[in-house]
């Protein structure tokens, strides 16, 4: 895995995990979407995922 440069570091500092590594967010990890969110984020507005719940009730 290559380095990150400084400025990409910064971009990327929400989603750096303690190990150095990007994470994200467990719903986002086995989305297609490129619209990840970090492991820090605690609640989720993502457009392409509903809860299946949501689905039932309309």
């Amino acid at each position: 895995m290559p380095r990150m440069s400084k400025k990409q570091r910064l971009e990327m500092s929400m989603f750096i995990s303690s190990k150095g590594r990007i994470e994200y967010n467990r719903l986002c990890k086995a989305c297609v979407h490129d619209c990840k969110q970090s492991h820090r984020a605690i609640v989720i507005d993502c457009p392409k995922h509903t809860p299946r719940s949501e689905k039932s009730k309309g």
